[in-house]
């Protein structure tokens, strides 16, 4: 990895769920809190290491935090969610070949059982937090596919190497001008929606109830990019 916003965004992802101290005149029951991992660190996620390897911490991180506080009668709960149907696929930044790496990203993540409603998912939190559970994995297939890894996990990390055959290659450093241009940081927002190709009519037709989530969300707007 030869771009320093991998081990960036690692950073962000892990660090920024350290605990800090709830205000005094939080509303919050200060003895419970979240800490919120992803599918990606219950397995490694194609294409998506650096984000894979901070959530792994947070799992970590949270569960540890659940056991050294017991006796204090402070409750944790990890969440880890997989796909949310939120409209921030347009917020987030694609690098390689970004155009199609954002059409496979918002196609999963606005398909039904691969993803979640986010009021749904906001619901299933807070019945988590109140219950005091352990961990709570959001979507079917996210509990599946962390069932799969805990059972058989040379299995799954072979068809994770499948499946990344599968994703758009990423750009040659033989100084092809082309894909040189290629790699590069997109947000969503930037790329192209219009364009008439295959890949994005499949986009446009899986990202339907996405793309409606970015108008309820209000994230139609670019937001600032992250890897600035």
């Amino acid at each position: 990895m030869r771009d320093p916003s991998p081990s960036k965004a690692s950073e962000v992802s892990s660090a920024g769920t350290v605990p800090g101290r709830p205000k005094p005149d939080s509303p919050v029951d200060s003895s419970i809190r979240a800490r919120f991992g992803s599918v990606g660190g219950l397995l490694a996620v194609p294409h998506l290491l650096p984000y894979s390897c901070a959530k792994a911490a947070v799992g970590a991180l949270g569960e540890g935090l659940r056991a050294e506080t017991a006796d204090d009668n402070l409750s944790v709960t990890t969440v880890h969610p997989g796909l949310m149907r939120t409209g921030s696929h347009l917020q987030a930044e694609f690098g390689g070949q970004s155009s199609k790496e954002f059409a496979w990203f918002s196609a999963l993540a606005g398909t039904p059982v691969l993803s979640i409603d986010a009021e749904r998912a906001a619901e299933r939190i807070l019945q988590a937090l109140e219950q005091r559970r352990t961990r709570l994995v959001l979507t079917p297939a996210a509990r599946a596919a962390g069932l799969a890894h805990g059972l058989a996990p040379a299995t799954v990390a072979r068809l994770s190497g499948l499946a990344g055959r599968l994703l758009p290659p990423a750009p040659s450093q033989d100084g092809d001008a082309d894909e040189a241009e290629a790699d590069s940081i997109e947000q969503g927002h930037s790329i192209n929606r219009t364009a008439s190709t295959w890949t994005e009519k499949i986009r446009r037709w899986s990202s339907e109830l996405n793309d409606r989530a970015a108008k309820r969300y209000n994230q139609q707007q670019p937001g600032p990019p992250t890897s600035a």
